[in-house]
């Protein structure tokens, strides 16, 4: 008899771990299942969400190397120095040689590009510092960086334009970031304006964080993608060439342009 009892508790306990292990090893599946459902990583990040992570961490890493090598409004240095020194040699320039790229400076580059048959944008890319003979050292392999009509590569043009954003609209929300970009593409377009970005954000007196120099920060990973954004068509602000912060806007005749959206503390209008 006892062992019939004690043969019946064994039996009893190895249905049990038998059954037990059965739902455990269910549990784990499903688990595995639903992650592989979900794209997730198992550590509680979503698998589009690392990947999206990881992409604008190496963007704003490859900020720097995405950095135009060309000289306009704001610049300063040994290569502004050497571009005074030629258009003084030439008559173009007759100011202090200090290598700040100012007014005199833009004024007097335009001078030569349009004598010498080049864009004029005031701005010293390849073909500009070519025919002043100098050569400013290699910014990236390959690409092209400004200076004249197809010289500026679409690298170029985003990481200038995301500056332009960090500088202008930083602590916007992400439309407002991608709506000053759309208005500097919209000027590019327009008659009345510079036609290129370059030219458009070195406009004297065009926007303030060129002033202020604003412009010269690296721009942060978001700023990045608004400007790919406003460059790949997206237009929050339905084609307009002026925004201006009421609360700030000292300007009387910004006060004269119709209204078309308000986005952010920015208005943005005609």
């Amino acid at each position: 008899m006892k062992r019939i009892v004690l043969l019946t508790i064994v039996c009893m306990i190895i249905v049990f771990s038998a059954v037990g292990y059965y739902y455990w090893d269910n549990s784990q599946n499903e688990t595995e299942f639903f992650d592989q459902d979900n794209n997730s990583t198992g550590d509680g990040l979503n698998e589009s969400e690392g990947v999206e992570t990881y992409v604008l961490q190496n963007n704003a890493q490859a900020a720097q190397a995405l950095q135009p090598k060309i000289l306009y409004w704001g610049s300063t240095g040994q290569d502004v120095k050497n571009v005074q020194w030629k258009l003084l040699q030439w008559g173009y320039y007759n100011s202090a040689v200090d290598g700040i790229y100012g007014t005199r400076t833009f004024n007097a580059v335009k001078r030569f590009q349009r004598q010498n048959g080049l864009l004029v944008d005031g701005v010293v890319g390849p073909q500009t510092a070519a025919a002043l003979g100098l050569f400013f050292g290699d910014a990236g392999a390959g690409r092209g960086t400004g200076g004249g009509a197809g010289t500026l590569s679409r690298n170029d043009d985003i990481y200038l334009m995301a500056r332009a954003i960090h500088g202008e609209a930083r602590g916007e929300p992400y439309i407002g970031k991608v709506a000053v970009a759309a208005v500097v593409l919209n000027r590019v377009e327009h008659p009345s304006f510079p036609n290129t970005i370059a030219s458009v954000i070195y406009q004297p007196g065009a926007f303030t964080a060129v002033a202020d120099g604003q412009i010269n920060l690296q721009p942060d990973s978001e700023s990045l993608r608004a400007a790919r954004d406003a460059m790949n068509g997206w237009d929050p602000t339905y084609g307009c060439r002026y925004y201006w912060n009421p609360a700030t806007a000292t300007s009387r005749w910004i006060w004269s342009r119709s209204v078309v959206i308000k986005i952010g503390k920015h208005w943005f209008g005609n």
